[in-house]
C-alpha cells in the first residue's frame, strides 16, 4: 500500500507539472498575440529559452536555496518513494519559470536577448527561491515571527504572491529601467497606440493559461490525499468573476476580456483552499476590474509602457489575492479560517519588497554593465529580424 501511495503521489504531481508546463505555451501565445507582428518570433523564442535557463538555475541553485535539497547525490537516494522529490522539483520548477515568462510580456519589443537570459538565471537562482523558501518552507523563521505577531502564518496556497506578485513587481522594475518603446509617447504627453497583432493568438494564450491553471492550483496540494474540490470550484468562480468584471469594465474590449480570467485566477491562488466559492467569485471580480482600471491608468496617465500589463495583471492582482485570502478565508465570511488579515498584509508586503528590490538590483546591474535595450534602429526593424534574422511570416516567392 505504501508503494501504491507513493506511485499515486508521483503520478498526481507529475500531471500537475505537465499542466503547468503547458501554461508556458499560453504565456508565449498571449505575448505573440499582443505584440506587433515584427516581434512575434522573439516572443516565442524568449519563453522557451527562458524555461531552459530557469531549469538549470533552479536545479543547481534555486531549489536548494528554497528547500535545502541537493541533487548531487546518488540516483538511489533520488528515486526514493518512486522519485517523488524529483517530480516535486519538476512541478515547482514550472512555477519558478513563470517568473521570467511574466517579465517577458512587460519588457517586450525593446529588450536585448542575452541580458534577459542572464536576468532569468539570477532571478530563478536567487531572488525567487529566497521568498519561496520563506513562504513555503519556513526559512529564516519569518513565518514563525508573522504567526507570533499576527496570530497566523502567511498563507499562499498556490502562489498569488510567491509567483505572480513576485513576477509582476520584478517586471515593473525592469520596465521602468528600460523605458517606453520608441514612438509610444510623444514629447507633449500624447500617446500613440501599438495595437495587438493577433486577437486569435491572444485569445488562444488566455485559454491555454486558464485550462492549465487548474493544474497550477489544484495540484498545489502536492499529494493525492490532500486534493480538494474546493480549490477547483474556487478557481472556476474566480475565473468567471474576472471575465465578467473585465467584460463590463473594459466595455467589451477583447484584450481586457481575455485577460479577465487570468486576473481572477491570479488573485484566487493564495486562498483557493480556504474561501467559500462566493468569496472566490468576489475576489476574481475585483481582480478583473482592478486589471482594467490599473492597466488604463499605467499606460495612459503614468506613461509606463508595460506591453502586456503584467504589473497590473500579476503584480497588483497577485497582491490583492494575498490580501483577499485574509478577508474571504475568515470563518466570518464563510471561509475555513486559519488566516488573519494582518498576517496576509505583512506577507504580501514582504513579497512585494523582495521582488521590487531584487528586480532593481538584477536589472540595474545588467543595465550598467551590458545594457538592456535594443538600439532605436533595431527596435524599429523589430526584434525578430534584429535578433533572430527571420520574421514570423517570411515573404516567400510563389
Amino acid at each position: 500500500m505504501e508503494q501504491l501511495q507513493a506511485g499515486t503521489n508521483v503520478l498526481f504531481i507529475l500531471l500537475g507539472a505537465i499542466m503547468v508546463l503547458a501554461m508556458h505555451a499560453g504565456f508565449a501565445f498571449l505575448e505573440v498575440g499582443t505584440v506587433r507582428e515584427k516581434n512575434q518570433v522573439n516572443a516565442l523564442v524568449k519563453i522557451i529559452s527562458d524555461f531552459a535557463v530557469s531549469t538549470i538555475a533552479y536545479f543547481f541553485i534555486g531549489y536548494g536555496i528554497a528547500y535545502g535539497m541537493d541533487f548531487m547525490q546518488g540516483a538511489a537516494a533520488l528515486t526514493e518513494k518512486n522519485g517523488y522529490e524529483l517530480v516535486k522539483f519538476f512541478f515547482l520548477l514550472t512555477f519558478a519559470a513563470a517568473i521570467p515568462a511574466i517579465i517577458s510580456g512587460g519588457i517586450a519589443e525593446r529588450a536585448r536577448f542575452n541580458p534577459q537570459l542572464l536576468a532569468t538565471f539570477a532571478l530563478v537562482a536567487l531572488v525567487y527561491p529566497f521568498f519561496e523558501g520563506i513562504t513555503w518552507n519556513g526559512n529564516f523563521g519569518i513565518q514563525e515571527w508573522i504567526e507570533g505577531r499576527f496570530g497566523a502564518g502567511f498563507h499562499d496556497f498556490a502562489g498569488s504572491v510567491v509567483v505572480h506578485a513576485m513576477g509582476g513587481w520584478i517586471a515593473l522594475a525592469a520596465v521602468l529601467l528600460l523605458g517606453p518603446r520608441h514612438g509610444r509617447y510623444g514629447k507633449n504627453g500624447e500617446m500613440y497606440s501599438h495595437p495587438p497583432s493577433s486577437i486569435p493568438f491572444l485569445a488562444l494564450g488566455a485559454w491555454v493559461l486558464s485550462v492549465g491553471w487548474f493544474g497550477f492550483n489544484v495540484m498545489s496540494a502536492q499529494t493525492i490525499d490532500a486534493i480538494s474540490g474546493l480549490v477547483a470550484v474556487n478557481s472556476l468562480m474566480a475565473m468567471v468573476g474576472g471575465i465578467l468584471a473585465a467584460l463590463i469594465a473594459g466595455r467589451n474590449d477583447p484584450g481586457f476580456v481575455h485577460n479577465g480570467p487570468l486576473a481572477g485566477l491570479v488573485a484566487v491562488c493564495a486562498g483557493s483552499d480556504l474561501m467559500h466559492p462566493l468569496g472566490a467569485l468576489v475576489t476574481g471580480a475585483v481582480a478583473g476590474g482592478l486589471f482594467v482600471w490599473t492597466f488604463t491608468l499605467t499606460q495612459n496617465r503614468w506613461k509606463i509602457d508595460d506591453v502586456l500589463g503584467v504589473w497590473p495583471l500579476h503584480g497588483l492582482c497577485g497582491a490583492w489575492g494575498g490580501i483577499a485570502a485574509g478577508i474571504f478565508g475568515l470563518e466570518a465570511l464563510g471561509g475555513l479560517g486559519g488566516v488573519t488579515f494582518a498576517a496576509q498584509l505583512a506577507g504580501t508586503a514582504l513579497g512585494v519588497a523582495i521582488a521590487l528590490g531584487g528586480g532593481f538590483v538584477v536589472y540595474g546591474l545588467l543595465k550598467a554593465v551590458l545594457g538592456l535595450r535594443l538600439t532605436q534602429e533595431e527596435e524599429y526593424e523589430g526584434a525578430d529580424l534584429s535578433i533572430h534574422r527571420i520574421t514570423a511570416t517570411p515573404p516567400y516567392d510563389r
